[in-house]
């Protein structure tokens, strides 16, 4: 009993330190908050930093006569895939675009495949599937699904940028365990679905 007595008196003692160390901080300013712990902000922030400094591989081969794939801004979150070959895409249909290029996708990440805005924009072309997803599994050629909204045929010319494709990271499913439930926990949301937080 003299233990636990022991114990709740040098848990007080700590509140009551932690109270003394932080009566004078101002708690709407974090950076003199960390301080008064000890942190310093410029070892912290470059901590951060260095976690992101380093850069994700990714292999590819291109089998087309096409450039190769590349950022055009650094800033960018995708690329550009172009067309290996000429296609036409035939009104209010669907067309298989082949690039020539296969990646070797760094496991937990996934390319997906996105619709070019200007290209949805000017020409009425949209990836059908978008996002298409492009596991880290596959090899094969990524190919693209473009759909005409338009009614006239369009010609998909060899070299034309055709979609962006974004290299995301992802749990694959080698980290979830699929448990069969009779009752799902309850959330704030539950089951309210489109339109639930109005317009």
């Amino acid at each position: 009993m003299f233990d636990k007595i022991k114990d709740i008196k040098n848990s007080m003692k700590a509140i009551k330190d932690l109270k003394t160390q932080f009566g004078d901080v101002d708690m709407t300013n974090p950076e003199a908050m960390l301080k008064s712990m000890g942190v310093d902000m410029n070892d912290l922030n470059q901590h951060f930093e260095s976690q992101f400094t380093s850069s994700v591989e990714l292999k590819f081969i291109n089998d087309s006569d096409n450039v190769n794939p590349e950022y055009a801004y650094k800033s960018d979150s995708g690329f550009d895939l172009r067309a290996s070959e000429d296609v036409w895409v035939f009104p209010n249909s669907r067309a298989l675009i082949p690039t020539g290029l296969k990646f070797n996708i760094p496991d937990g990440y996934e390319i997906q495949v996105r619709s070019k805005s200007g290209l949805a924009l000017n020409q009425g072309l949209m990836v059908l599937n978008s996002p298409g997803t492009v596991d880290s599994g596959y090899q094969g050629e990524v190919k693209v699904i473009l759909f005409n909204t338009t009614k006239d045929r369009i010609k998909i010319e060899k070299g034309q940028k055709i979609a962006q494709a974004v290299l995301c990271p992802v749990v694959n499913g080698k980290w979830v365990n699929l448990i069969k439930v009779n009752e799902l926990q309850e959330k704030d949301r539950n089951d309210k679905g489109f339109g639930s937080t109005g317009l």
